[in-house]
């Protein structure tokens, strides 16, 4: 399994930017697949998740701003995050967790936000 996320970048506070995360090398509709958040010196944070018939749910300080998405005939997993505020940077990661319960991790994006 392989998961490539892309999307991240600088953007001014209050923009937008919506991360991708294209999965591939499994033939499974993975039960869960998330976002993870990191920033220096802090655990990895849980921003959402999204379950393989399109339940989602989003830590409760983001759900407002932030919504994730896939396409498991794409097998790409989104997350459009609105309104960003320097507190919303970091290095954003996605992971898959195979039918199994092995959870698999792509490498991060940036995402700046500049006030």
């Amino acid at each position: 399994v392989q998961l490539q996320a892309s999307g991240g970048g600088l953007v001014q506070a209050g923009g937008s930017l919506r991360l991708s995360c294209a999965a591939s090398g499994f033939q499974f509709v993975s039960p869960f697949m998330g976002w993870y958040r990191q920033v220096p010196g802090q655990q990895r944070e849980l921003v959402a998740i999204i379950t393989g018939d399109g339940t989602s749910r989003s830590a409760d300080s983001l759900k407002d701003r932030f919504t994730i998405s896939r396409d498991n005939a794409k097998n790409t997993m989104y997350l459009q995050m609105n309104s960003l505020k320097p507190e919303d940077a970091g290095t954003y990661y996605c992971a898959l967790m195979d039918p199994d319960g092995k959870t698999y991790w792509g490498e991060g994006t940036q995402v700046t936000v500049s006030s």
